[in-house]
């Protein structure tokens, strides 16, 4: 049996610890697949249960030198990491927690500082993850302990942290750099150059400003991993510790006017690397900022009937069946159904329309939306975290610690790029040294090699695009699960969509009652409608309402069938009555007659013509016509024009189908599809070489929407479709579909952009530092500010309007 697993790591510093984890795991027999998240930290796994199990996925972990951090009592736990300084440090904690027994799956979030897990309580505690990280040096707390001005408050201690300490490496830094300019000049200061001053100020800022990058490198290489601290430590200890041999040890040279010292350039990278630590941890706080603004939306307290009076309750306090009264301008406290009066609500954070909906008795309202006008009191049906936003928050923090497939290619570079890159340092070295006979030029140009090529571009590259694409899309009613659909949806050419309750409103309506036997038109709606009264599909729902229209209550009938994708067979009043398509009539040997010019006339109209037979004999023809949505033409134009293939699926007949999707503007129509043939249709396209994206809202579209390279279910839809789905769209707006391929292209091209600067700033730099062409100094600020550059780059998606073509 083939399951997955997340596991959450602790003692990652950068994306290369990440794929060092990720190489290891998917050495093992019965591993599928696995992927580690550098910023989340965390590991997700496909494995055959037969062949391998979660203890041994954290035994590796936890050889490599990484923490695991544990799941919940109830199988699933998030936690809040504090303390990591890269992706590494993510991929380290992830593997650790991926090691302990009874961890299925632990992913780790760098960016959002969290780790979800999930675990066997049997077999592991939330305690014994904690302790797992903090042996890996971090610190660790379930999430739900956290309060968001806890987390908000941590964040801020930790900018102001570093903010202290880049002052004062800056403070001790500054005349070591005013040092080497003069001295570029020629101009010795005897105080300034002097070898003991220089030794007293560097020192400090090396071993108590640096020691992280010593920590984190030491934890790094007991793991079997190194990272970007490691290259840090080795070219700054290179830097500072030959500077101490020439001015204290090396015999001086004849000429000289002063001794050859780099401290400064040790000093130098650790600011400038302090300095880009800072603006990461300062625009990291932004890329989640979608989810403070989800979280921002709940109200605090509710107005309860209580023993007759209305109290005020936190929110935590409300319970399912308490009624709670709303009055305009506030927020509806959490999930239910209006029981008295009515109201125009504003969803606009739910679905990103800005217009007011009206409600009535009996209609559903969401936790967070806004009570524009009346006065009313509902029932609580849904509260805490089974609300649609807490539902929203999670699927969006979930998707936002997800690995897309493209950030498979920075893990592989990342997980061989560090040994590579000492490689090519050593191989500088003794070059210079060995050949040139330049032993300073060895060892600086071989720091420069070192500092220039740490990936913790690579390790941003994806997940930070992810987080703010996700935040987005959520900001605009597009909720996608994963950055595996996000880049997926990037790669659609081809859509299909359901017609009923997706391109039509699903409200269809009687239109035409044609008698053809000897019962009135009266006569035939009022079998008709008792036959379709426990019908649930939209046709036999809209007969039904007719006839309740007309006639008030209807009996229920003697006998009732639903025949899928046909019709139904019902007993009313003791005459057997068929109601359907004409395959149906086929079915039951029933003559259509002279009935097909009328049918074919109806159909041309766009209208769904079924036929009731009663007692085995022709009675009537009835005609319902269901509305196109008001946009399905503009959004179906916008997709041709974005140059996707369109296509329609429906069981309506030809005819029917033909006509609609001439309305529409869809010339590919699969009519006369069975429900549980939809996933068929869709597969064939598949096998044609077509990425599908298959759009619907019904219970029966679930197959079809699992099936599709990507499912996109409309959000007024029902439960079962959204969960199928691997996007949902909040609106019932089919623009909304464009919207989402356009943001999934326009986070994709910021993924790949950030990975080609990273890429290409390694690939370019290290060669000009292996050649002495980059100074060591000039190579610690380019690495600094390059995550800078990368996460700067992702954030520019918050300005990005998926709705404007």
């Amino acid at each position: 049996m083939v399951k997955k697993t997340s596991l959450k790591i602790a003692g990652m510093s950068c994306a290369s610890c990440a794929a060092r984890i990720e190489k290891n795991l998917s050495k093992l027999e019965g591993v599928r697949q696995a992927n580690v998240n550098f910023a989340l930290e965390q590991a997700t796994i496909e494995y055959e249960e037969e062949l391998v199990n979660v203890e041994k996925f954290k035994e590796v972990i936890k050889n490599l030198g990484y923490d695991l951090v544990n799941p919940a009592p109830e199988g699933k736990v998030t936690l809040k990491i504090t303390g990591m300084s890269c992706a590494a440090c993510a991929a380290r904690i992830e593997k650790k927690l991926n090691s302990l027994a009874g961890v299925t799956k632990a992913a780790v979030n760098f960016a959002t500082e969290q780790a979800v897990v999930e675990y066997d309580p049997a077999q592991v505690k939330v305690t014994d993850m904690l302790r797992a990280v903090e042996t890996l040096g971090y610190q660790a707390a379930r999430a739900e302990e956290v309060s968001r001005d806890r987390e908000k408050e941590a964040r801020e201690k930790e900018i102001r942290r570093l903010r202290k300490e880049l002052t004062i490496s800056a403070v001790l830094t500054s005349p070591l750099l005013l040092a080497m300019v003069l001295s570029l000049v020629g101009i010795d200061v005897p105080f300034l150059h002097n070898e003991y001053f220089q030794f007293i100020i560097a020192t400090p800022v090396q071993f108590g400003l640096g020691f992280r990058f010593y920590k984190n490198a030491y934890h790094a290489l007991r793991a079997k991993s190194p990272n970007m601290d490691v290259l840090i430590a080795m070219g700054t200890s290179a830097a500072y510790f030959f500077s101490i041999y020439n001015g204290f040890f090396a015999p001086a040279r004849p000429g000289m006017m002063m001794k050859e010292l780099y401290f400064e350039a040790a000093a130098v990278i650790i600011t400038l690397i302090l300095l880009g630590k800072y603006l990461e941890a300062v625009a990291k706080g932004k890329t989640s900022e979608a989810i403070k603004k989800l979280m921002g939306l709940q109200a605090k307290t509710a107005r309860v009937i209580r023993n007759g009076e209305e109290v005020d309750l936190p929110i935590a306090e409300v319970e399912v069946g308490d009624i709670i009264v709303v009055r305009p301008g506030e927020k509806v406290p959490v999930d239910g159904k209006i029981i008295e009066g009515h109201s125009a609500i504003d969803e606009s954070m739910l679905t990103g329309e800005s217009l007011p909906v009206e409600k009535r008795v009996g209609d559903p309202v969401v936790g967070a939306t806004i009570n524009k006008f009346g006065t009313f009191k509902f029932e609580a049906t849904k509260v805490g975290k089974d609300t649609v936003l807490a539902q929203i928050i999670k699927l969006v923090e979930d998707a936002q610690g997800s690995k897309a497939p493209i950030q498979k290619i920075a893990d592989q570079v990342s997980g061989v790029f560090v040994p590579v890159v000492i490689g090519i340092a050593a191989v500088t070295f003794l070059l210079w040294y060995l050949v040139a006979g330049d032993l300073t030029a060895g060892i600086v140009n071989a720091v420069s090699v070192l500092v220039i090529a740490c990936p913790c571009a690579l390790g941003l590259a994806t997940p930070t695009a992810i987080m703010v694409g996700t935040g987005k899309g959520a900001e605009s009613g597009i909720l996608i699960k994963g950055g595996e659909h996000l880049e997926m949806a990037y790669q659609i050419n081809t859509v299909v969509f359901d017609k009923t309750g997706t391109i039509t409103k699903g409200q269809p309506e009687v239109t035409d009652i044609l008698p053809l036997g000897g019962l009135a038109a009266d006569q035939i709606l009022r079998l008709a409608a008792i036959a379709e009264k426990s019908s649930e599909h939209p046709l036999g729902v809209a007969i039904y309402e007719k006839g309740k229209k007309e006639y008030g209550s209807l009996p229920d009938p003697e006998q009732f069938t639903a025949l899928p994708g046909r019709g139904v067979m019902a007993v009313v009043e003791g005459k057997e009555i068929y109601l359907g398509t004409r395959k149906l009539m086929v079915e039951q040997e029933i003559t259509l007659g002279a009935s097909e010019q009328a049918i074919a006339k109806l159909e041309d109209e766009g209208k769904t013509a079924m036929l009731m037979a009663v007692d085995r004999k022709l009675a009537a023809i009835i005609a319902v016509a269901d509305t196109v949505k008001e946009n399905a033409k503009e959004a179906i134009a916008e997709l041709q024009r974005m140059g996707l293939a369109v296509y329609m699926i429906t069981g309506d007949n030809r005819r029917t189908a033909a006509a609609i999707g001439k309305q529409v503007g869809i010339a590919n129509v699969l009519a006369e599809v069975l429900p549980e043939h939809k996933a068929e249709e869709v597969e064939k396209l598949k096998k044609q070489g077509k990425v599908v994206a298959m759009v619907g809202d019904g219970i029966n579209d679930a197959p079809a929407l699992a099936t599709a390279d990507i499912g996109m279910a409309i959000g007024t839809g029902t439960d079962v479709a959204m969960e199928a789905a691997d996007i949902t769209l909040m609106r019932g707006d089919l623009l909304t579909i464009p919207a989402a391929i356009r943001l999934s292209r326009q986070t994709m091209r910021k993924i790949k952009e950030n990975l080609f600067w990273a890429f290409i700033y390694n690939t370019l730099g290290i060669p000009f530092a292996a050649l002495g062409l980059l100074n060591p100094i000039i190579a610690g600020g380019a690495m600094a500010f390059s995550s800078v550059s990368v996460v700067t780059n992702s954030l520019s998606l918050k300005r990005f309007n998926p709705y404007k073509k």
